[in-house]
């Protein structure tokens, strides 16, 4: 029976290639090329879970048309030498034996190539000196170097280099290519005021800016023919106020459109890393989903007959669904939501949406990258061992094995799925009369919109792994007697943590003192003037959450510097604060002494001043405390090698990223 989503599944032929759907993998970097630029079996590896999966077309993203000028990952393949023309055969391969379309984005990085990295200033449509040059000076001890503004001659060259780059992809057997013109990288260095700043003939009015676009394309046309497909990545609005902007942008388009195949439009910058124009390209899990669909729509009217790819939380082919039969795109590109179930299209061919793994947006992935390590996904543990697992198939145990698993949040449903595709006999105890752990509590804030989808998963899995024969016994708490009676051969330990409550403080078991996601979940009634002690993620959700209900909020934190609390996290939840003129007060350096009937007593940390705040309802968000005493209790149970303790309780409160992750790793060893 075919599947219910027509539009998705329509094949399409440009340029009389095939593509058999409407879904494309927007290009990742996942940090696996080998030093000197090369395609290796790991990358090739990475990648095939992807054209497994189903999509039409996957991209192998950042891709230097000339490491030795353009270089600002760890990793990246370097285009500029015939000998990677046979290691790219391995990739284009790979993606032929699923039907889908191998491929690389072509970049030059320009003014974003850091002087460390080539031994001399990077080139760029102008020269100048970026706040990202300054920070870099900064941190490596030097003064600001500018830019290198390109001669014509440079420009003549930098041309070349992409049409060769592409010509040696189309020698590999590649039939489509992705131009990256956006996100403030050379090309769009060019096209847009922001960074342009000549006045020869690749510069001032938008026709002439896209003089150097066009001339890139053209290349690619001349070194490549008629029967290839150029897609062409744009920043539909730069969003920097000096940028480009989204009215001269649909002018560019004009210039473009003869040019190129597809336009992949995205929104925003990566010139700066604090986040003020990087979030438009690949949004937090505050923003909405589908977040730039609308510049897709938009252009799509103006240039009817121009091909164009969507892109930016889009994340699941419902959306696709309704985004192609709309004829707001022809094409949907998705990265994180593929990353975290590559197998979606497939799910979904098979009429199998509610099996789909929902991406939280939590950017691991991300982090990742720039750690730098290879990237993979907090919810999908097979991204991180991708030449480990053949085919990302989880291999059968030899030997049949009884296993208990203590605890149903996140690692120990991940545990209890792996288990029995290891095709173990599996228990679980949970202790409560519902599944999620902690993620219960995460997914308390209404605007926490992925963790919600991901807690509807957890419990959906959970009922499968029922139906496939393990054990669910909740209201049960899992306890040395129960394990030592039923004598298991191993035993997963992921027992999670407990809220810290400092039991110093004078009053801190009051009745209106209470663990935030508590509140949030509606345990216990929140007041009007609510100070909340921590100014973490979960203090500051809470903070935002409550805030956005007219209640007066303070938060305390003891660290006085508000920078070494900053992270992808709490980036997003203190712009939010900003843009949304929630009235949240955060007192950094400030300690919680005693808790009283109608206020609290803090303490400047610096200063030892003493101070009374107003407060009818105090949310504790001081983190979490693995649980090591029911640890302790549990991991003798059975021989002490086969015992896994995975999740909040193995060494310190981590993240689903780890908890799934580990209990995965050591479930393929059990």
């Amino acid at each position: 029976m075919k599947s219910n989503y027509s539009h998705v599944f329509q094949p399409i032929r440009i340029r009389g290639i095939d593509f058999k759907n409407r879904i494309t993998l927007a290009p990742p970097s996942p940090n696996l090329a080998s030093e000197d630029g090369l395609v290796t079996h790991e990358m090739v590896n990475w990648f095939r879970m992807f054209a497994r999966g189903g999509v039409s077309t996957i991209y192998a993203g950042n891709c230097s048309i000339d490491l030795t000028e353009s270089r600002d990952e760890a990793i990246q393949l370097n285009m500029n030498q015939d000998r990677g023309i046979l290691p790219m055969t391995w990739f284009v391969d790979m993606g032929k034996q699923y039907g889908c379309h191998a491929s690389f984005e072509l970049n030059h990085s320009g003014e974003n190539t850091r002087f460390e990295n080539i031994g001399h200033a990077p080139y760029s449509a102008s020269s100048y000196i970026t706040e990202n040059e300054e920070r870099a000076a900064l941190r490596n001890h030097r003064d600001p170097i500018p830019s290198i503004e390109m001669t014509k001659e440079k420009i003549k060259e930098t041309v070349e280099k992409f049409g060769m780059a592409a010509e040696r992809m189309k020698r590999a057997g590649m039939d489509i290519v992705m131009v990256h013109g956006g996100h403030g990288n050379l090309i769009s260095q060019f096209t847009s005021p922001l960074h342009n700043r000549r006045t020869d003939e690749y510069g001032g009015d938008t026709k002439a800016r896209a003089r150097f676009a066009i001339e890139v394309c053209d290349s690619i046309r001349r070194h490549c023919g008629e029967d290839f497909v150029i897609e062409y990545r744009i920043s539909a609005d730069e969003i920097a106020p000096e940028g480009m902007h989204f009215d001269e942008t649909l002018e560019l388009i004009g210039y473009l459109k003869d040019h190129i195949d597809i336009l992949h439009v995205s929104a925003g910058l990566r010139t700066d890393f604090n986040m003020k124009y990087l979030s438009y390209w690949f949004q937090n899990y505050l923003m909405d989903h589908c977040f730039n669909v609308h510049y897709a729509r938009d252009i799509k009217k103006r240039y009817p007959d121009l091909l164009v790819n969507t892109v930016g939380s889009i994340m699941s082919l419902d959306y696709a669904e309704e985004i192609i039969a709309n004829g707001w795109a022809d094409f949907v590109a998705m990265c994180r939501p593929l990353m975290a179930d590559p197998d979606m299209p497939r799910k979904y061919a098979e009429n199998r949406s509610e099996d789909r793994r929902p991406c939280l947006r939590c950017n691991t992935c991300t982090k990742h990258l720039f750690v730098p390590k290879p990237i993979w996904c907090a919810v999908n543990p097979i991204s991180g061992m991708a030449n480990e697992l053949s085919d990302g198939v989880v291999p059968k145990a030899p030997v049949k094995k009884r296993v208990a698993i203590a605890g149903g949040g996140p690692g120990g449903i991940q545990a209890m799925q792996t288990l029995l595709d290891r095709g173990h006999d599996v228990t679980l105890y949970e202790k409560t009369d519902h599944l999620g752990g902690n993620v219960i509590g995460a997914a308390a804030p209404p605007f926490k919109v992925d963790i919600q989808d991901y807690l509807k998963w957890m419990v959906h899995t959970a009922k499968q792994c029922e139906e496939r024969g393990a054990r669910i016994l909740m209201n049960t708490p899992c306890t040395k007697e129960i394990l030592d009676k039923e004598n298991y051969d191993a035993v997963v330990i992921a027992v999670g943590g407990e809220p810290i409550v400092p039991e110093n403080i004078p009053g801190i078991h009051k009745p209106h003192v209470v663990w935030a996601p508590d509140a949030e979940l509606g345990k216990v009634p929140a007041g009007e003037e609510i100070v909340i002690i921590g100014a973490g993620q979960v203090g500051l959700e809470a903070a935002v959450d409550y805030a956005g209900q007219g209640k007066k909020i303070t938060v305390i934190e003891m660290i006085d510097d508000p920078a070494k609390l900053m992270d992808s996290f709490k980036q997003p939840l203190m712009k939010k604060k900003e843009e949304d003129g929630l009235q949240i007060d955060i007192l950094y350096g400030t300690a919680l002494q005693e808790v009283k009937d109608d206020c609290i007593v803090t303490k400047d940390v610096k200063s030892g001043e003493l101070k009374e705040i107003k407060a009818d309802t105090v949310l504790l968000a001081m983190g979490i405390r693995p649980n090591f005493e029911l640890v302790d209790e549990l991991r003798h149970s059975c021989a002490e090698t086969s015992v896994a303790i995975v999740g909040d309780c193995n060494d310190k409160a981590g993240s689903i990223s780890e908890a799934v992750n580990q209990a995965f790793q050591a479930c393929l060893h059990i």
